[in-house]
């Protein structure tokens, strides 16, 4: 079975509308994602946790996610996000790294593009681009 990597932030859970609620709640602030349980608090994107699992019946499936610098508590509230929203079975499939390039698997699905120490040896799936606009696209590709 192959190995499918999978973001979090903007790819499986909502980060831009999360930053922007807070920036017109609290105008002043510089970091949204630096507040105590806003990892935690992400709302699932549209398909995300429906593919997910989707996604496990064909392939090893890991959660790759960078964590946050501007919030230390970001890795402890992405595993409580992952086992809120996918279980706690799900907890050991997320991997938290500053440089996704150093993960190998057969494909990285994510919302922006990958720079890191490695060339990856994945194929990059842009989520949200003109070819892969929504879960759907993505699960009609890679099923």
């Amino acid at each position: 079975m192959d190995i499918i990597f999978i973001d979090l932030d903007d790819t499986m859970c909502d980060f831009k509308k999360a930053h922007r609620l807070a920036i017109e709640k609290e105008p002043g602030i510089i970091y949204p994602q630096s507040q105590f349980k806003f990892f935690e608090n992400l709302e699932p994107i549209e398909g995300a946790i429906e593919s997910y699992f989707k996604l496990k019946e064909k392939y090893h499936v890991f959660m790759l996610s960078k964590p946050s610098v501007y919030n230390k508590l970001s890795l402890t509230e992405k595993m409580v996000w992952v086992e809120k929203h996918l279980g706690f079975k799900e907890c050991d499939k997320l991997i938290l790294s500053c440089d996704k390039t150093l993960s190998r698997g057969r494909y990285l699905i994510d919302d922006c593009i990958q720079k890191g120490l490695l060339i990856p040896d994945w194929e990059f799936i842009q989520f949200r681009s003109s070819k892969f606009p929504d879960w759907k696209t993505i699960i009609k590709y890679l099923i």
